[in-house]
């Protein structure tokens, strides 16, 4: 029973980190790095390099470098299309190097990493940057300062709540992304059938 339970945690903790990628790429990576070098998180073998004071180093750079850009008008628009593949990646990464199956299978690790995390991560990056999109147009870009201040807060807190209470916060960002992409699709099957 305990070991069903770890098992889940675990699963649990890659999916909302991974998740965590759709709102800032980069900051659930660094906490990724920084829990793997302290000890705080067993990395497998192959993704060691995680746990290095170089990737802390390249991923701390890369996500105040991401947090700034956000701030910027038109240039946060820019970024988002930039943003989902990556999100896409990094949360296919995370779900990869966290999700407890066996090293020598990589293939079952890339399929479930892509399925869980970066398929979540992608439709809440693209929820996000639909959002800002429709802040744009609405006030000039003057409102994607709000979006983008949600965004970093969402990310930092997903992000702990994940490491405190992982199975919290992977039914809630799994809703989250299920309710994005129904209105998503909502959104596109109206405006086909009005083409029509």
């Amino acid at each position: 029973m305990n070991l069903d339970f770890h098992l889940l945690k675990v699963v649990c903790l890659g999916i909302g980190l991974s998740a965590a990628c759709g709102f800032r790429v980069f900051i659930p990576l660094l906490a990724v790095s920084m829990a793997g070098y302290f000890d705080w998180l067993s990395l497998p073998s192959d993704m060691q390099w995680m746990a290095t004071l170089t990737a802390i180093i390249c991923f701390g750079t890369a996500a105040l470098v991401e947090i700034g850009a956000y701030y910027v008008p038109f240039l946060d628009n820019l970024l988002d299309i930039i943003a989902t593949p990556l999100a896409v990646i990094a949360g296919s990464l995370l779900a990869f190097a966290i999700f407890p199956i066996p090293e020598d299978d990589h293939l079952t690790r890339f399929i479930l990493g892509l399925i869980t995390g970066g398929i979540t991560a992608g439709v809440i990056q693209t929820g996000t940057g639909l959002l800002r999109l429709f802040s744009t147009k609405a006030t000039i870009g003057t409102g994607n300062v709000l979006i983008a201040t949600g965004e970093n807060a969402a990310a930092v807190s997903v992000t702990i709540l994940t490491f405190l209470v992982p199975v919290l916060a992977a039914l809630l960002l799994l809703t989250l992304a299920g309710w994005l992409l129904y209105r998503t699709l909502r959104r596109l099957l109206t405006r086909e059938k009005q083409i029509y």
